[in-house]
């Protein structure tokens, strides 16, 4: 359970990219925990949807993580309706693959703005309250190609190995103020855009999963949920990975 101030309020989570796939899963998750958690999507149907799923345990919020002006606005937003959050996960991403001969600048550019820059910007204007409270978590969603690389995604890659190192050295920056910065790197996950997937692109991807299967969403938000739990107090800087055996370091 998530822990409650001494006013008995509920404590806040933010995620972002909570319209769909893992990010509706981890909403969910923290929402039992005990958290009011608002998440964001891109649209305002999407935000509108959020909100109807959460009812009276959270809401949604448009954002758009690559625009700094809606980053901005967004937090001002949040702090305003529902106060500082307690718990940040960064779940929003994109992916624009490409062989590096054929990448473009936009292709590069749009990937390392949604998936990393956007970590640094959103969690920065957050922060001083965490701090203040000595209480707060930082979660990232990252991936297995993070390590284990991938053809045709270097942009994709070096945003989540980014993010990677971004959650060590931020770790080693709050940990004396209570505030835990951790990172979860899911492998093949069960959701819309592996549904896209051919049998046979699906078949020879499951050939490299040990557990030989998907991970179901709710997989990966358990591990979100315990990361922003009290019991993992003592786990910062960590990457735990998440991808049945896909790639084991």
């Amino acid at each position: 359970m998530a822990s409650m101030d001494s006013t008995d309020e509920k404590k806040i989570a933010l995620v972002t990219g909570a319209s769909r796939g893992i990010g509706v899963e981890i909403a969910a998750a923290l929402v039992n925990d005990g958290f009011y958690v608002v998440g964001t999507a891109t649209s305002a149907s999407g935000a509108d949807a959020i909100s109807e799923r959460l009812a009276d345990n959270g809401a949604g919020m448009v954002l758009r993580v690559d625009d700094p002006a809606s980053i901005e606005a967004a937090v001002k937003q949040l702090q305003q309706d529902h106060g500082h959050p307690a718990v940040v996960v960064h779940n929003a991403g994109v992916t624009r693959d490409n062989l590096m001969l054929r990448m473009s600048d936009d292709e590069w550019t749009s990937v390392i703005d949604t998936n990393l820059t956007s970590v640094y910007r959103l969690t920065k204007p957050l922060l001083r309250a965490m701090m203040k409270s000595r209480w707060g978590r930082v979660i990232n969603v990252s991936s297995v190609v993070a390590q284990m690389g991938n053809p045709g995604q270097s942009n994709y890659v070096a945003s989540k190995a980014g993010m990677e190192g971004f959650t060590r050295s931020l770790a080693a920056e709050l940990g004396s103020r209570n505030i835990t910065v951790n990172a979860v790197a899911p492998g093949f996950v069960d959701t819309d855009m592996t549904d896209a997937l051919t049998d046979d692109q699906r078949s020879a991807m499951l050939e490299r999963v040990a557990l030989g299967r998907m991970a179901a969403p709710a997989e990966v938000a358990a591990v979100v949920s315990f990361l922003a739990s009290d019991s993992a107090g003592y786990i910062t800087g960590e990457t735990i990975a998440v991808n049945g055996g896909l790639y084991m370091s």
